[in-house]
């Protein structure tokens, strides 16, 4: 990757968390170029002691909930500060580790994790696979389940293929057995982090949705297909997305993204009161490009190319239908937009937009050259990437998300944990 092609531009200034092995201890940092800038030394040496709220460490704890709860004017001061501070050559080098050199963690401690369904083109397609209609509710309300906090993982973290109790699809009259998931697979999502809380018994302004947004992040939401069949009635899935969600390493700030808002999808009917986006239009999501690829055997399969304005319900929506019963919002949560699916073609017309494999059992939804190779589902050793970029209008400076990535092992051996 050249510098022109590098996600982090100084229109991004993501944030993270990296150890390096000759200071194994996690703390903030922020990355230009292939530059990663050590926060927590800056912060040691004064340059944010004016910022509200910098009392005390902030950058140098080992994760970014401290800095993500302060008040949205000092992140907004902060970013100036890094702006001005990284323009200067001689400061720029002084605190930067070669990309190369450092440890990512995940970026922030985190209590709640939820997971969307709002892709209409997603839940068209799955509920066709299953011979179902999309219920009513689904355009009423944004879909949404609670998952499970210790299944998320950094980039590069490998991902373990799940046992799980299925039916042999080949042998239906066969008994549920215990074995390992054969139809494993990724979703193409994003993942949204949350910064200032919102105390349990209160309800959420949907004004206010973008003063609690931190940053995003790609996520991918690794489900066992076969496992999710059997376990999903009536409460829906559990196993099945339990053995990871893998996450990119740095947060792309809010303040990042505005100059990538953009207008949503028309919505019918039109959503109730509370989810009745009221600011600009043009500013109701966000315009990121996102791609998928799977690497089998050496060979690289462009298997997604979507957006996230393509989705049903927006993230605007989704945080403030979250805590719209009373929940209350912690700093550090994370919320995955759900499946990004579009009806988007490719060059040779066939449905690239489709951001998971399950989707692709469909025929319209085949891409000939992997399906030729045999790619239906994931298979030991594959390695899923994915990326997300966006451009800055007001700047016209295109700025990425880096890349959330990682292989599949194969199960544990049978019997291996008795």
């Amino acid at each position: 990757m050249t510098l022109s092609e590098t996600p982090f531009t100084i229109d991004n200034l993501p944030y993270g968390v990296i150890s390096t092995a000759e200071t194994q201890t996690p703390r903030c940092a922020t990355v230009l170029e292939d530059d990663v800038i050590d926060l927590s030394a800056l912060e040691k040496d004064g340059y944010f002691k004016s910022i509200p709220g910098f009392k005390g460490e902030v950058f140098s704890m080992p994760t970014l909930n401290k800095f993500a709860s302060l008040p949205k004017e000092a992140h907004v001061q902060t970013r100036a500060a890094l702006v001005d501070l990284l323009s200067d050559n001689d400061i720029r080098r002084s605190y930067a580790i070669p990309l190369s050199k450092v440890q990512n963690h995940l970026p922030m401690e985190t209590k709640n994790f939820s997971d969307f369904y709002c892709s209409f083109e997603h839940t068209r397609n799955c509920s066709e696979l299953f011979g179902l209609k999309p219920s009513a509710s689904w355009f009423v309300i944004p879909s949404v389940y609670n998952g499970r906090q210790s299944s998320l993982r950094i980039s590069g973290t490998p991902i373990r293929r799940p046992w799980g109790v299925t039916i042999d699809s080949s042998k239906p009259n066969d008994p549920p057995a215990f074995r390992p998931s054969a139809r494993f697979d990724f979703e193409l999502e994003m993942g949204v982090y949350l910064s200032r809380p919102l105390p349990p018994g209160e309800i959420l302004n949907i004004n206010n949705a973008k003063d609690h947004i931190f940053g995003l992040v790609i996520l991918n939401d690794w489900s066992a297909r076969d496992i999710q069949t059997y376990e999903m009635a009536p409460l829906g899935p559990f196993h099945s997305k339990g053995s990871g969600t893998s996450i990119s390493p740095w947060i792309v700030p809010i303040e990042a993204l505005e100059g990538s808002q953009c207008n949503a999808r028309v919505q019918d009917p039109a959503p109730l009161r509370h989810l009745a986006w009221k600011g600009k239009e043009n500013e109701a999501t966000f315009d990121i490009e996102l791609k998928a690829r799977v690497i089998r055997n050496g060979k690289s399969y462009t298997v997604t190319e979507t957006n996230l304005k393509e989705l049903y319900w927006t993230p605007y929506q989704q945080i403030t239908h979250l805590c719209s019963a009373g929940e209350g919002l912690s700093t550090g949560d994370i919320f995955g937009t759900g499946t990004i699916t579009s009806d988007r073609l490719n060059a040779q017309g066939e449905q690239i937009g489709i951001a998971c494999l399950l989707e692709r059992g469909l025929k319209r939804n085949i891409l000939s050259e992997a399906s030729k190779d045999g790619l239906e589902f994931l298979a030991d050793g594959d390695e899923v990437i994915m990326e997300g970029w966006c451009v800055n209008r007001l700047t016209g400076g295109k700025f990425g998300f880096g890349e959330c990535r990682s292989v599949i092992l194969p199960a544990l051996k049978e019997g291996s944990w008795e």
